[in-house]
């Protein structure tokens, strides 16, 4: 009886029904992944415009002779470009001094950040003040802070750099004229100004950390070394993973600052290779080689941010293990 009513059920629906159900199905999914594609469209194109399509560009350059002093002359040199970068003097000292920076620069920044992150971890008024103070330098633009400590450590009328030159704390040149202090000086106005970005970055991963393993280690008598070295840090390494990868990428494409503090000088000893590649391209018009400067750059930042992944995945396994 009841399979005489279900095929009655089935007789009675008009042809073609279920397809039509399908058929607006498929529909609305069609409908909805292009109303999606619209609205992402913006964003690639702008992604292609600003990103790719220069990238690219200066991939093209680097292998042609281009001087903006003879836009109508190119000429297919191949790799010349890029073996030049490595036998010139002045690009191996700015390669060398933009991974000086970068290391030192990113470890100082990385201790200090723990350490403050650590000290605002817990939750109060009084900490909650601090940090929105101390994110204070993070407003500025890096050109801006760049002149802020030009004309402070400047030797003849700076606030820091007069009285560290009278009292023998500095040379008569000044920190940042001073070929022994350029680069410390341009250390400390980055770890200045991007201290307080790692230290909101470990302390959201510290904020994240759930308080029932932290109870249960003090629980078992951990000491507080122990429970930071066994507990705290190893949980902490997404945190630190993701401050480590942006910071080492920003700083090893530093510009702003030392153009803004140094111009690269005195001599070559803040010289890096943003630097050394805005002179080239916009100083002497050598667009080809100042492209393979810019593109060695980058193949330096994807390897660096690989060897990230690879020791945070070893530490991950480790831990797991």
């Amino acid at each position: 009886m009841k399979g005489g009513v279900g095929t009655a059920d089935a007789r009675d629906q008009p042809i073609g029904a279920g397809f039509g159900r399908r058929w607006a199905l498929d529909s609305f999914a069609t409908r909805r992944k292009a109303f999606l594609l619209i609205l992402s469209a913006p964003a690639v194109l702008y992604v292609i415009l600003v990103a790719l399509w220069p990238l690219s560009q200066g991939v093209w350059y680097s292998f042609y002779d281009y001087s903006l002093l003879r836009p109508d002359r190119r000429t297919f040199i191949g790799l010349a470009n890029y073996l030049t970068l490595f036998s010139d003097p002045e690009a191996r000292t700015a390669l060398t001094n933009t991974f000086v920076f970068t290391f030192f620069a990113v470890v100082v920044e990385f201790v200090l950040g723990l350490i403050l992150a650590l000290a605002l971890w817990r939750d109060s008024r009084f900490n909650r003040f601090a940090l929105a103070f101390i994110l204070v330098p993070v407003s500025v633009t890096p050109l801006v802070a760049g002149l802020i400590f030009r004309a402070l450590l400047t030797p003849d009328f700076g606030v820091l750099g007069y009285w560290a030159a009278a009292f023998d704390l500095s040379s008569q040149r000044g920190f940042l004229g001073d070929p022994a202090t350029a680069m410390g000086a341009i250390v400390f106005i980055d770890v200045w100004q991007w201290t307080p970005l790692v230290t909101l970055i470990l302390l959201a991963g510290l904020k994240a950390l759930p308080s029932e393993v932290l109870e249960a280690a003090a629980v078992d008598g951990a000491s507080h070394i122990d429970r930071f070295r066994l507990v705290v840090f190893p949980m902490l390494l997404p945190a630190v993973f993701l401050g480590a990868v942006f910071r080492t990428m920003d700083a090893f494409r530093v510009f702003d600052i030392i153009f803004a503090a140094t111009q690269g000088g005195p001599g070559d000893t803040t010289n890096v290779l943003m630097v050394h590649a805005v002179k080239q391209g916009l100083q002497f018009f050598n667009i080809g080689f100042g492209a393979a400067i810019s593109n060695l750059m980058i193949v330096c930042i994807i390897i660096l941010s690989l060897g990230f992944m690879l020791l945070i995945r070893r530490a991950d396994q480790r831990i797991n293990t």
